[in-house]
């Protein structure tokens, strides 16, 4: 909550002044009114901004997380619900929230609101924090007069959008900890075994077999250019990085994702659990279908699908039917495409498109749990292959010479 330094008088002429708390400087004028003050002059006192803060602040690295977006839009419907004024209640929320990009983002709305911009079109304003499914519900919210349904059922899709984008966080997190494990443990095998072994056999002058010296002079070079090794792995990454922020980049790697061993799967479905559950609930507010698909399009979070979404919105944009279309684009599953023709034919389709989210939903529950079983076998090859190497690279000369000396 902001602090502004005041000067007004009270109602004998008495000079007053100090410090208060308000959302802006319009509540504070309000505050000091109703104690009989009258405001002369009201600054805002600018805190003092750590280092850190600064830094975040200038290259905008202050995110709002879907729990926090969560509880936003639950009290907004609570609030609507309530009968308090829009500018009211976000002001109340305000007070409330300590993330700095959501507290500069509601101010702005707050103050776009007073100028008598309508909400849609000032939550349009931050894009990276409401995106263009958000911005559809609450246009769809001002059409109806239904603003509290809107935030209501957002809030429903935000708990359940949580929940999948956390199943896919989980399907993610463990293959790259167990790849983590691994090259960390391949990295000090480099820098502080096999160096050991390297002195040992040069103290011997040993002929060495191709493995062996393979693996010492890999060894060797990480030892003395580790600096480039660490260098060049930054290097991968941030080339990783910028090619996968490019549209080209984007889109292979939302393919590449889906394609994964193991988990590739599990991310297919938690995507189309998405799009079903997105789709649902824009239908069911009003929104056309065409546009629809272009909301969920931007805000599915993998370009591979979207690219498919935009498909088949183009394609009913031709007149062609649902079903069809989602056939063609081969993302869904025989049992799935039988629900999308019954829920098309009975007149449906946002009943049968929550079925399809919660059947999609289910099945990436039941692959999570199960996903250290699959993953296991995977990680015992991966450490045998690793023990492989060294025993025929290491081993198998010191057998040799335990031989020679026998």
């Amino acid at each position: 909550m902001p602090k502004f330094s005041y000067k007004g008088r009270s109602s004998t002429g008495v000079l007053q002044e100090g410090i208060l708390d308000g959302v802006d400087s319009t509540a504070v004028a309000n505050r000091l009114l109703a104690t009989n003050i009258t405001p002369i002059s009201i600054v805002e006192v600018k805190p003092k901004q750590d280092i850190i803060d600064q830094i975040y602040r200038k290259y905008d690295l202050y995110k709002v997380d879907i729990e926090e977006l969560l509880m936003f839009t639950r009290q907004m419907s609570a609030l609507l619900k309530a009968g308090i004024p829009i500018i009211r209640a976000i002001s109340g929320i305000l007070e409330s929230i300590n993330n700095p990009k959501l507290i500069e983002a509601l101010r702005d709305i707050v103050e776009q609101l007073e100028t008598g911009r309508n909400l849609s079109a000032s939550f349009a304003r931050h894009p990276s924090v409401f995106n263009n499914l958000y911005i559809s519900m609450i246009q769809v919210g001002e059409s109806t007069g239904g603003l509290e349904a809107s935030f209501e059922q957002m809030a429903i899709y935000i708990d359940r959008n949580r929940k999948i984008m956390n199943n896919i966080s989980t399907a993610i997190r463990y293959p790259t900890t167990v790849l983590i494990a691994i090259s960390i443990a391949i990295g000090i095998v480099n820098m502080f075994v096999i160096p050991g072994f390297a002195s040992f056999f040069e103290a011997n002058d040993l002929e060495l077999p191709l493995m062996t010296v393979v693996l010492l002079t890999t060894s060797k070079f990480t030892v003395d250019y580790w600096y480039m090794v660490i260098g060049g792995m930054f290097l991968a990454y941030y080339g990783f990085k910028h090619w996968k922020n490019t549209d080209e980049g984007r889109f292979k790697w939302g393919r590449m994702m889906l394609n994964f061993p193991v988990v590739g799967d599990i991310l297919h479905r938690a995507y189309l659990a998405r799009f079903a559950r997105s789709f649902s609930m824009a239908y069911n507010a009003g929104v056309p279908i065409v546009q629809g698909m272009g909301v969920i399009s931007r805000s599915i979070g993998n370009d591979y699908i979207a690219f498919h979404v935009n498909s088949m919105r183009e394609g009913i944009e031709r007149g062609e039917s649902l079903t069809r279309i989602a056939g063609q684009t081969g993302m869904f599953t025989p049992v799935v495409m039988q629900m999308f023709a019954v829920g098309e034919e009975a007149g449906t389709l946002a009943e049968m498109m929550n079925y399809i989210a919660d059947f999609y939903e289910e099945e990436v529950d039941y692959d999570i749990k199960t996903l250290t079983d699959k993953i296991e076998p995977i990680i015992y090859v991966a450490i045998g292959g690793l023990v492989l190497v060294l025993a025929l690279g290491i081993f198998v000369p010191m057998w040799d010479l335990a031989q020679l000396a026998g």
